[in-house]
């Protein structure tokens, strides 16, 4: 059993504060038994993609920045592992909305860039980033296999089927939601987790920035669909979940859905749709 803690914390627009901040989570959830750490959504930068055209250059860092630097040395110092989303700096000069994940030696195992964009008021993040293009990679860290969907991703059942195909026995899913959207969020989850028969948490950001409130509402929903703990509400903190593979392997028994697939008979899942702005009036 590897015990998983979700931190959810605001930020401050001194990015070196959120740094300093995010040391003292990871170092609270290792005196609390964790041994794999996540954080929300960009949690390292303050809010900026409310922008109607948001540059995020200025705010990205590459997979050896100062933030992943620090956190690899401080994981590793403290022998947790950690999930660490950020502004990604591409080659040629892109931006990905990415989630670094560390093992507990301070080791990069991978990164997870974000497939699915939304361009909505207050989430500009087409505009920003480079959509990911590489797939739903799947993390050993420690006894649990782990999966990072990011944000708008939790509305997409296709990452997590992915993800269970691949092995996944956790998905982890940093975001940062506002307005009020919690019951469609955990809604989302359990059919995550029930469909799939995995863990499903979900860490997200609080405080109030660029004219939206992030409400918190981190959960986390096991294989048979039930919360494992009370969610945190409006403040700061961190909620620690106990993720057994042995739970996992017990809700795929009993509801064997992945078994049950045919993906022959999925093709069209895969055949490109008009969008609404193609079709006609």
């Amino acid at each position: 059993m590897d015990r998983i803690a979700a931190v959810q914390v605001s930020a401050f627009g001194d990015v070196e504060r959120n740094r300093k901040k995010a040391v003292r989570y990871l170092e609270a959830a290792a005196e609390r038994g964790a041994e794999l750490v996540c954080f929300p959504e960009l949690f390292g930068t303050p809010w900026f993609l409310a922008e109607a055209a948001p540059d995020a250059g200025g705010l990205a860092e590459g997979s050896d920045g100062p933030l992943l630097t620090l956190l690899a040395e401080h994981g590793a110092r403290l022998g947790v592992a950690v999930v660490c989303p950020f502004a990604e700096r591409l080659a040629g000069g892109a931006v990905a909305n990415s989630a670094a994940v560390i093992d507990r030696t301070g080791v990069l195992q991978g990164v997870y860039r974000k497939v699915h964009l939304p361009e909505i008021d207050g989430w500009r993040e087409q505009t920003a980033f480079h959509p990911g293009d590489a797939g739903f990679p799947v993390f050993q860290l420690g006894g649990v296999r782990v999966g990072v969907q990011l944000g708008w991703d939790l509305f997409f059942p296709e990452g997590f089927r992915a993800l269970a195909v691949a092995g996944a026995q956790v998905v982890l899913v940093p975001s940062a939601a506002a307005y009020a959207s919690q019951e469609r969020w955990l809604a989302m989850a359990v059919s995550h987790a029930v469909a799939n028969g995995m863990y499903v948490v979900r860490v997200n950001r609080v405080g109030s920035e660029a004219g939206l409130d992030f409400y918190g509402h981190t959960f986390a929903v096991r294989p048979d669909g039930e919360l494992s703990a009370p969610p945190i509400e409006l403040g700061e903190g961190l909620l620690l979940v106990d993720c057994d593979p042995a739970e996992v392997a017990a809700a795929r028994r009993t509801w064997p859905f992945l078994e049950n697939r045919r993906p022959g008979q999925y093709g069209s899942l895969v055949t490109p749709v008009a969008t609404a702005a193609d079709r006609p009036l």
